[in-house]
């Protein structure tokens, strides 16, 4: 078996020579993958099985299962793979997400027992939060093959587990209309993944302590609860539009609202890809006091990122309706004239999502900053406002309103992040120059 293993695992990680090569190709290749499957699988449950089920599908995967995901992940994988010099131990790392996901499924069936939602819905929508929940355990392992430098490990778990899952809740979907029997699928085939692409894999990297330390959970837990709190408040506040439609409307309503949500992951894939290559730069020019170059970058970013997002809602006001007839044409004739009346609504989320994709680059800003308490206020005030802004907006204005919801709180909440931004940057220049003077006041 442990032969078996080993070939296994020297199939997956290739070559020495070969491994920054693959680092890169297969981290995007995993993220296209998985943002993919998040876009078309509601899309497609709906042609399948009906506008209901994919309702409640696309709540329970996109909305709620997400939710729970964010709670078994708790933030940590940025902490883990910067953990350079093992300050916790994989087998730290690895009992402290057996914690989490626990909470995370005890959290979600407490939230099924007091939604008022039918047995069967409930069971839906619990084994997609357990398949959620599998994929932030997976997270571990992934996390820890980029921290011992094998990033093509997680690109390649990241890549076959969603096509092996994917591949096994379509077929099951298609072969007997089923949705619950197609979850729980799922769920059993993304319980193989894990174990095929991650854990049996990650045994065989000698440099990776198995090893763990009781004590050491809690100090773990206090690192990156700040930073977990303000994702979990982030994806609550990006998906509040959703909870509201899945509260006071029908479950078609949020397969609609859904569809028409999904440019969003395209605009957020996008603002990856523009982001991510200059955080490094601007790390260093804050670092070594470059302040004109931290200034210069940022605003040229900023400038992509806007025209982007401009260059995207244009798009969708100009082919908004097209696209959304194509769409109703690929889910069949019985959905004629269901999307296209959204139209508007259409172009309102695709801007809301350049709004969020901006607010992002200014998260990382303060990121850089060191500023949590500043991030977590601004998440602690968007929550409580979009608490109320949500349901009001969509009981007034349905799907339309839902929209409107959307973009409203992206765009306070961008405000928020830019303003805050700045007036850190600003102060933070003016008293580190000031401390650079006093230290050496010949300059």
């Amino acid at each position: 078996m442990s032969d078996i293993l080993s070939r296994w695992s020297a199939l997956l990680m290739g070559t020495g020579e070969r491994r920054e090569k693959q680092n890169i190709i297969w981290n995007m290749v995993g993220s296209f993958c998985y943002a993919l499957a998040s876009m078309v699988l509601s899309f497609l449950v709906m042609r399948i099985a009906g506008e209901d089920e994919g309702g409640i599908f696309a709540f329970g995967y996109s909305t709620l299962g997400q939710q729970m995901f964010i709670v078994a992940y708790f933030g940590l994988r940025p902490f883990q793979i910067t953990d350079g010099r093992g300050e916790y131990r994989f087998g730290d790392y690895l009992h402290h997400r057996f914690l989490t996901c626990g909470a995370a499924l005890l959290a979600g069936a407490g939230y099924l027992l007091i939604s008022g939602y039918t047995l069967r819905k409930s069971v839906i929508i619990f084994l997609l939060i357990c398949y959620k929940v599998i994929d932030g355990f997976a997270d571990v392992y992934e996390s820890e093959f980029q921290r011992q430098g094998h990033l093509h490990l997680t690109g390649k778990s990241n890549t076959f587990r969603t096509v092996l899952t994917v591949t096994v809740f379509l077929t099951t979907l298609i072969s007997g209309r089923s949705l619950l029997a197609a979850c729980a699928a799922a769920v059993a085939a993304q319980t193989v993944g894990v174990l095929l692409f991650d854990a049996a894999v990650i045994r065989q990297l000698p440099s990776v302590a198995a090893d763990w330390d009781r004590k050491r959970l809690r100090p773990l837990t206090g690192a990156a609860s700040l930073l977990f709190v303000s994702v979990f408040l982030d994806f609550y506040i990006f998906s509040a539009a959703k909870y509201a439609i899945d509260a006071y409307m029908d479950d078609a309503s949020s397969g609609y609202f859904n569809v028409i949500f999904m440019p969003t992951s395209v605009i957020n894939l996008a603002a990856g890809f523009v982001i991510r290559p200059v955080l490094t730069s601007l790390t260093g020019y804050w670092t070594e006091m470059k302040f004109g170059k931290f200034r210069k970058v940022l605003c040229q970013i900023s400038g992509l990122i806007g025209a982007l997002s401009l260059l995207a809602a244009a798009m969708a006001w100009l082919l908004g309706r097209p696209v959304l007839g194509i769409l109703e044409m690929l889910l069949g004739k019985t959905y004629t004239g269901r999307l296209t009346r959204y139209g508007l609504p259409f172009v309102l989320v695709v801007l809301g999502g350049g709004f969020y994709a901006f607010l992002n680059l200014y998260y990382y800003v303060l990121v850089i900053l060191r500023r949590q308490k500043v991030i977590f206020m601004i998440y602690a005030v968007m929550t409580v406002l979009a608490v109320f802004l949500a349901p009001a907006m969509v009981q007034q204005g349905g799907i339309y309103g839902a929209s409107r919801a959307y973009l409203a709180l992206m765009v306070l909440m961008a405000v928020g992040f830019v303003g805050c931004a700045w007036l850190c940057v600003v102060r933070d220049e003016n008293r580190r120059s000031k401390e650079e003077r006093e230290d050496f006041p010949e300059r």
